[in-house]
């Protein structure tokens, strides 16, 4: 083999390996990234059930409410 082209084969090699490091370090980049999007979802997610049980503890409020409601009508219209 030539002078030539073991230069150009190892002028290759060099910029393969600085291509692999380059994807490694994105690599990792996007496995915090990830990481930290999986907490911002496992937060939503919390956040979502605790929206849920207060909504469903609101409609239980206002079930009640609206029975005590009728229930005050209904002796209102006992009385008239």
């Amino acid at each position: 083999m030539s002078f030539e082209v073991f230069e150009k084969l190892e002028a290759k090699v060099q910029q393969a390996i600085d291509t692999i490091t380059l994807l490694q370090m994105e690599i990792e980049e996007l496995k915090e990234k990830n990481g930290s999007l999986m907490q911002e979802v496992q937060q939503a997610q919390g956040g979502h059930e605790a929206l849920e049980r207060e909504n469903a503890q609101l409609r239980e409020q206002h079930n009640v409410w609206q029975d005590r409601l009728q229930a005050l009508l209904g002796k209102m219209d006992e009385v008239n």
